[in-house]
């Protein structure tokens, strides 16, 4: 009898020992998103399915937070390093200035930022061909448009975002010299309504296909395409969902992949600093697959778009970054 409890309080005692191994084990990770929040269905959506992803496959947990505006970032970062985070993560450029300084104050935390770069031994910076990307819709948009008048709203008008609109134009101008690009921006990635001001007023301008970079505000400038029979070109998550048949396809940019990869480095024990690129070649940027427009698309912008995609990775297609 003696023998069989104690053998019984041998593998209790077992288990609490593999529990806590198990616990102490698991990575946890904390996120900021950038202040266009969650429900944008681009940027910050696209992380939040990274980390999901790296929660089912790698068993990591993580927590996140939605600031309301820059003024707080640097408080949220120190909340997470403070609890001695394995990772903590800054998701948008609008985190680099609260980074630097988070970074320096906790030298012994792993840091990440996507879309921007902070050069510190304990930070991973994950920049995006933005302008790449942007090519290849703007190649779609020249080809398409029987105005010969395309549009394009930002959200913020910042280096970042100016990359998407230069390989928009660079794009639409590659294949159709003679069509023009019409310009705003919103000042804001959380301005739906705004963002349906200025697609409508683009479109009583002549644009009959407007490509958003710009979070949550370009979900205006979806609605104002589908409300008044235009095209619009979506970002960073697949909108073409969100209005089959008006989103023409969208120019993904794959935060999801960024985030996952990151944690995945952390996990298998080799995450490293410094500057890690996704471009077209490597899968992080490029369109959707017309999923609801393939069968009004002319097969050659079909074909324009597979044609300059393969010249960019080959390097015959060199599209400018205005930011460098």
């Amino acid at each position: 009898m003696f023998r069989r409890s104690g053998c019984l309080m041998f593998l209790v005692l077992l288990g609490l020992l593999t529990m806590t191994f198990t616990a102490s084990a698991e990575q946890r990770v904390g996120i900021v998103f950038s202040t266009g929040g969650l429900g944008d269905l681009t940027f910050n959506d696209a992380a939040l399915r990274g980390l999901q992803k790296a929660k089912k496959d790698m068993g990591i947990s993580f927590q996140f937070i939605e600031p309301k505006d820059v003024e707080n970032l640097e408080d949220h970062l120190k909340a997470f390093a403070m609890e001695d985070y394995d990772l903590v993560f800054a998701v948008g450029f609008q985190h680099e200035a609260a980074l630097t300084q988070v970074a320096q104050d906790f030298p012994h935390i792993n840091f990440a930022i996507v879309d921007s770069v902070v050069s510190a031994p304990n930070v991973s910076s994950v920049t995006f061909m933005e302008h790449d990307g942007s090519f290849l819709v703007g190649v779609l948009a020249g080809k398409m448009t029987n105005s010969n008048i395309v549009g394009f709203v930002g959200g913020m008008e910042v280096p970042l975002i100016r990359k998407f609109q230069s390989g928009f134009e660079q794009g639409v101008g590659f294949v159709n010299p003679d069509a023009r690009v019409l310009v705003d921006y919103a000042g804001s990635f959380r301005a739906p309504a705004l963002g349906k001001q200025l697609a409508i007023s683009q479109n009583e301008r002549g644009a009959d296909i407007v490509y958003h970079a710009s979070g949550a505000t370009g979900i205006g400038v979806i609605s104002a395409a589908q409300e008044n029979g235009f095209h619009a070109v979506g970002v960073d998550s697949e909108q073409d969902h969100l209005a089959p048949g008006t989103v023409l396809t969208s120019m993904v940019k794959r935060v999801d992949v960024a985030v996952y990869e990151t944690i995945r480095s952390l996990v298998e024990g080799n995450l490293q600093p410094g500057e890690r690129h996704f471009g077209v070649a490597e899968g992080g940027v490029g369109t959707s697959d017309f999923q609801y427009t393939r069968d009004i698309i002319p097969q050659d912008a079909l074909d324009a778009v597979e044609s300059a995609k393969a010249e960019i990775i080959s390097g015959e297609i060199v599209v400018i970054d205005p930011t460098r």
